[in-house]
């Protein structure tokens, strides 16, 4: 997934990364480039993948007592 970012929050960005040595500047272009490089361009990847409805198996009644049985008593938590 890209996360596309505004000129102002690159601008942000750089303003931190100027104060790096030579080195560590060089070391970011590298793992800049090598992301470049091996990006994969996936037609069936997008950001509407990852919402949608709820998937499962069990019915409605099923989902609520699992989320009502998961829940913590408060109450018995010791103190320290």
């Amino acid at each position: 997934m890209s996360i596309a970012i505004t000129n102002k929050t690159i601008d942000k960005f750089l303003s931190f990364l100027i104060r790096l040595d030579n080195n560590s500047k060089k070391k970011l272009i590298i793992k800049l480039t090598e992301s470049i490089e091996t990006e994969k361009t996936d037609s069936n990847s997008s950001i509407k993948e990852m919402f949608g409805a709820w998937q499962d198996s069990k019915d409605t009644d099923e989902i609520i007592r699992d989320i009502r049985n998961s829940r913590i008593d408060n109450k018995n938590i010791a103190e320290f």
